[in-house]
């Protein structure tokens, strides 16, 4: 038979049962969307992590009372509870150790689900409300693209001057509306917008310019004076970097009041501290999902050679006539091998598809471009025409070597 001839008859063969074809497909498809969809929503992440981190400058780090993420025992999320707030007093005692030391040092808090009104127009309550000083917008990538940055004397007065987000701007400012000294509620209070930030983008799957930037002097006063700040500190220069960090630890020991016996109580964020936690998360990810993926497949594989061995059973007398009319064990060999990877290469490409939809939602959710896994979409299709292959080895071979007298013997 010619490899057309061949390809018709195991695709014919396989239809006549079509239930047990299909439910031998998706064991394979699971298997198959498994690694993709995680793989795939593991790469979104990691892209949304790049792009995030892209607000620290290179020689920028961030001190903070908390880690960026916890794990472990309850025990240890209790120390982080139990951490007093890094206030402002300290804050100001810092930067007043570092001056030298450093390039800029900015301080910030926030909170979200703020809701802001301008006029009859109202923003959703999602608004993030940022307190900030005069340096906010260097230590964290903003450009100014219209009116002015928050002052030195806005910081010492505690002034109701805001800087808002490109996003917040379109919403409460329409058809390119001024925004400039109009006046916005939030939350009961009352600011006057001095400027706008140029458009920034969204990071870890949030906007960034969604926000309000006000005074931290006026937001402690007025929003919530029990809340710790975060410190951004820029380095002098790549070469200095290091020894920054140390003397920013050494500061901040000093502003905390802590003794020689006492460890640190607050953390040093970098990018590359929390680039290496993503990756030790994202690695026991992948692995997890790819054992899973491959018992599947296995189990699968175990389905595909259960199926072409009744298959068989079911095709001894079909198998006798066309030995007896001469055909040749190869082509009886390729045929059941055909039907074998046949169905394991359609579950492959089905749990492909659904995987790659799958794992874009993620990728949506961070606003990131659709993601394919071009790698990991080449090794499960390998994978596929191997189980297929090796699976339905045996039944072709049973197949193939069935005597013709046995196969026509009335049963």
């Amino acid at each position: 038979m010619l490899l057309r001839e061949i390809i018709i008859q195991a695709v014919y063969s396989l239809t006549v049962n079509k239930l047990r074809s299909w439910l031998t497909i998706m064991g394979v498809a699971v298997g198959v969307f498994s690694i993709i969809a995680v793989m795939t929503a593991l790469d979104a992440v990691d892209k949304s992590v790049e792009s995030g981190l892209t607000s620290l400058g290179a020689n920028t780090f961030q001190i903070q009372k908390n880690p960026a993420t916890v794990f472990g025992s309850g025990h240890k999320r209790n120390i982080y509870a139990n951490r007093k707030d890094i206030t402002y007093a300290q804050a100001l005692l810092f930067k007043k150790s570092m001056e030298t030391h450093a390039r800029t040092i900015g301080f910030t808090i926030s909170s979200q689900a703020n809701l802001a009104k301008y006029g009859n127009r109202t923003t959703n309550p999602d608004v993030t409300l940022t307190g900030g000083d005069e340096n906010f917008s260097i230590s964290n990538g903003y450009n100014v693209v219209l009116g002015r940055n928050l002052s030195q004397n806005d910081i010492k007065s505690a002034r109701n001057t805001a800087v808002i987000g490109s996003e917040l701007t379109a919403t409460l400012f329409p058809s390119g509306e001024n925004p400039q000294n109009k006046f916005i509620k939030v939350n009961g209070e009352i600011y006057t917008v001095t400027g706008v930030f140029d458009k920034k983008g969204a990071a870890f799957g949030q906007s960034q310019d969604n926000f309000i930037l006000i005074p931290i002097t006026r937001y402690l006063d007025h929003i919530n004076e029990k809340s710790s700040l975060s410190i951004t500190v820029e380095a002098l220069s790549r070469k200095d970097y290091p020894l920054a960090i140390d003397r920013a630890i050494g500061a901040m020991r000093l502003a905390r009041g802590l003794t020689v016996k006492d460890i640190n109580d607050f953390e040093i964020r970098t990018n590359e501290s929390l680039i290496d936690s993503f990756r030790d998360i994202q690695r026991a990810i992948s692995t997890g999902a790819f054992i899973i993926s491959f018992m599947a497949l296995l189990t699968a594989g175990v389905g595909i050679m259960n199926i072409m061995l009744v298959s068989v059973t079911e095709r001894t007398r079909e198998i006798g006539i066309r030995k007896s009319i001469g055909a040749p064990k190869s082509s009886i060999l390729r045929q059941f091998l055909f039907e074998s990877l046949f169905l394991s290469i359609v579950g492959g490409v089905i749990g492909i598809i659904v995987g790659i939809v799958a794992g874009n939602i993620v990728s949506l959710k961070f606003n990131l471009p659709p993601i394919f896994p071009w790698v990991w979409i080449t090794v499960s299709m390998i994978v596929c025409s191997t189980i297929g292959m090796t699976f339905g080895l045996f039944p072709a071979w049973k197949a193939a070597n069935l005597d013709p007298v046995e196969a026509l013997r009335p049963k």
